[in-house]
């Protein structure tokens, strides 16, 4: 099975201006273009890996030959990552649900508790990676990881995910990453990241 970049369900200068268009077309075209084709370079001839699922792939890293384990943590990752974090956004956002914002209550005391534990986690990613909201056994945590590694890979089921490579950013915010963190607030899915709970 060959993956493919999935199409994004607003156009690229809809979610300005919080993310601008030109950073839109490069992240999702080039950066997860790139995931995309070089995973299906480091899978391509091996039919009994070709066949699985992103989620499979990445749950059984372990699993794989070590010639193409690393390109398909890196890549795979790279893919599934961005997948979610496009599923995440909508122009204007939508509001969180008070069912989900009790849940987020009980998990860190507040809403504002919570973003604010998110946004450290995402300002203390040194270097390139992720700040997750995930569900481990039904109870909601914020992990960061580096570069593209999945939270997926280490049982963790991930219900919202912030990049912040700096080529998220790095066009309209320059090294002000806490801007562009809280910008992503105003462009956040509630209804997607409940929906996978």
């Amino acid at each position: 099975m060959k993956f493919v970049l999935p199409e994004l369900n607003y156009k690229t200068d809809a979610l300005e201006p919080y993310i601008d268009q030109k950073t839109m077309e490069i992240h999702h075209q080039k950066h997860h273009g790139a995931y995309v084709n070089n995973l299906n370079a480091a899978l391509e001839g091996k039919p009994e890996f070709e066949s699985m699922t992103i989620e499979e792939l990445l749950t059984g890293l372990d699993k794989l030959p070590e010639s193409i384990r690393g390109a398909v943590r890196n890549n795979g990752g790279g893919h599934y990552n961005h997948t979610l974090f496009w599923e995440s956004l909508t122009p204007g956002g939508k509001s969180i649900s008070p069912e989900f914002e009790s849940k987020l209550n009980e998990a860190f005391g507040s809403l504002e508790a919570f973003k604010a534990a998110f946004k450290d986690a995402a300002l203390k990613r040194f270097g390139s990676g992720w700040a997750w909201l995930v569900s481990e056994g039904g109870k909601l945590k914020i992990v960061s990881t580096p570069n593209q590694d999945a939270p997926i890979s280490d049982g963790l089921s991930e219900l919202l995910g912030l990049d912040v490579w700096e080529h998220a950013y790095y066009l309209n915010y320059q090294n002000r990453r806490a801007d562009y963190i809280e910008a992503f607030w105003s462009v956040v899915d509630w209804s997607v990241v409940e929906g996978r709970l």
